[in-house]
């Protein structure tokens, strides 16, 4: 039996329906010439790539692909801030469309290049501008001590000593600044215990194990329905999203961008 909103649909006149599905119709082609220019050159302009997908996310902002191939063309330009952004954006929509599916791998692993492409940049700088601070002090630190020496004459095995305890000082300053761009291991309970990398969705199970959510998945798919460390019978619905670890997840990849390096 027909219902009334297949009935409204099937009175409407056909100009009605082809401009009702119009915006889809768009962003299809949009999204459509990328592979085009990708395919005929041989290579991607991603010029064009970037315009093109801008209309397509103005006509469906809940496209992952536009907002996917949107990030990847920014960072050609090297505009990092705003292509995680798209890039993220992508992430979260991939997730809810469908968390299993192929895109959701591939956007984490642009993500994740993004974000080290992006810490790396902002790490030379800011070594560059602890080094040319750090080489300013130095330089102010040795005048000062050839002034004290010219007019302290008589306690110079003090002035000395002074100098390189301030010296010292400031390489210990300047060593802890540093700390935060210099890669380490990041902390275990920050990783899954089956792939040892570092938490992208983490679900914790009964049991109090976290696990990467595809990952597990794919133990179920895999091996069967148990957990890989207790043994014990497991189902996808009694996953539960781990929020805690999320969250100090984000918080130490935000202060360490190196550990977005993807081996």
């Amino acid at each position: 039996m027909a219902t009334f909103a297949s009935r409204k649909i099937a009175s409407e006149p056909p100009l009605m329906l082809i401009l009702r599905q119009l915006p889809c119709v768009l962003m299809f082609l949009y999204i459509g010439r990328i592979v085009f220019f990708a395919i005929s050159s041989g290579s991607i302009d991603w010029t064009k790539v970037e315009e093109d997908c801008r209309k397509a996310v103005q006509l469906d902002n809940n496209s992952v692909k536009g907002h996917y191939m949107l990030g990847l063309a920014l960072l050609q330009r090297q505009e990092y801030a705003e292509g995680v952004k798209e890039l993220e954006k992508a992430l979260d929509l991939g997730r809810g469309a469908d968390p299993k599916g192929y895109m959701v791998e591939e956007i984490w692993q642009e993500l994740a290049r993004a974000k080290y492409m992006e810490w790396e940049h902002e790490s030379t700088k800011r070594t560059w501008e602890l080094q040319t601070l750090k080489e300013a002090c130095e330089t102010a630190l040795e005048e000062k001590y050839i002034l004290e020496v010219s007019q302290l004459e008589g306690f110079l095995d003090e002035v000395s000593t002074k100098h390189m305890e301030q010296l010292e000082s400031l390489a210990r300053v300047f060593k802890i600044a540093a700390e935060a761009d210099t890669p380490t291991e990041v902390p275990d309970y920050l990783c899954c215990k089956i792939t040892l990398d570092v938490f992208r969705d983490p679900v914790i199970t009964p049991s109090g194990v976290t696990y990467e959510r595809s990952v597990i998945l794919n133990h179920f798919k895999e091996v069967g329905n148990f957990d890989p460390v207790t043994r014990e019978p497991l189902e996808e619905s009694q996953l539960v999203p781990n929020l805690a670890i999320k969250e100090a997840v984000q918080a130490f990849l935000h202060e360490h961008g190196w550990a977005y390096k993807m081996d």
